[in-house]
């Protein structure tokens, strides 16, 4: 799904030759440094780059990942994606599975007066608390194949409205399956999602072919609720233990925000609705 020279090639592209102290002209043609550019900063050899870009190349120390990681301006999440790439010959990784502990969805369920979720790193919502399935509108994990955020963003149109800052939301998407891709890359649900979003978005495979990778740590994270209106909220991701590959996501209001006011709100609309269906189900049962 995801290899070390791809990575390689894109990330060469967007170095700007004149930040690493070589002089350019009109009559250079190559966007970002050559390849015999790279290696000479990197101390490589020529030959050994071009391998390693071609894909014939296999298990670079560790001095060279770093040299090639100083070279290409990699950040830290960056520099851990092109480690895991690296590696993936030399050490298999396994997807987890997706059972969640008894034990999570009690800590699911106190979790209250915030939007709460856990994922896994398909972007599959294995479950969430009442005010999850208020926000999304529909039960968590609800009936299969449930909500994935990352279809539920990209393909399906009528609910891209949701989203108050829809494009910022797909590079968080795309960068994070960027990484599951680098992290699980024998994982063959992985791949077919992936598929299916190429197949389906144009957006998608455009910024799939950037091959940038994003780190869900905390952000700003805004949505356009049909009944409560504009929910801006600062969502924060907890990487769950056990490499179960599982992430708790909390979407909290500031105190004394709009956001908060909105999300109580939708709390009290989700009760009302609650206690109809309920009283509904009474009478029919008389």
């Amino acid at each position: 799904m995801d290899d070390l020279a791809s990575f390689l090639r894109t990330r060469r592209s967007r170095v700007d030759p004149a930040a690493v102290g070589i002089p350019t002209d009109r009559r250079r043609r190559v966007e970002g440094l050559r390849r015999e550019e790279v290696a000479h900063l990197s101390g490589v050899s020529v030959d050994y780059y071009v391998r390693l870009e071609q894909g014939r190349a296999t298990q670079p120390s560790d001095q060279v990942l770093d040299a090639l990681a100083r070279v290409l301006g990699l950040d830290e999440t960056e520099r851990g994606h092109l480690r895991r790439l690296a590696c993936q010959r030399r050490r298999p990784t396994k997807a987890p599975g997706g059972r969640v502990r008894p034990e999570l969805l009690r800590l699911l369920g106190l979790v209250v007066g915030a939007p709460a979720m856990i994922m896994d790193h398909r972007l599959n919502v294995l479950a969430g608390n009442h005010l999850a399935e208020l926000l999304y509108g529909r039960p968590l994990p609800g009936p299969a194949p449930g909500l994935n955020t990352a279809r539920h963003i990209f393909l399906e149109e009528a609910e891209r409205g949701l989203y108050g800052d829809w494009e910022n939301c797909t590079l968080d998407v795309v960068g994070h399956l960027r990484l599951a891709a680098g992290q699980y890359p024998d994982d063959p649900k992985l791949a077919s999602l992936i598929g299916e979003l190429a197949m389906g978005s144009e957006r998608f495979r455009r910024l799939w072919a950037r091959a940038d990778v994003r780190a869900r740590t905390h952000g700003r994270k805004a949505y356009q609720h049909p009944l409560v209106g504009l929910l801006e909220m600062h969502q924060e991701n907890f990487t769950l233990p056990d490499e179960s590959g599982m992430e708790l996501v909390v979407l909290s209001a500031a105190p004394g925000s709009p956001a908060e006011d909105g999300l109580r709100l939708l709390a009290g609309l989700g009760a009302d609705s609650s206690a109809a269906h309920a009283a509904v189900n009474a009478q029919a049962h008389e």
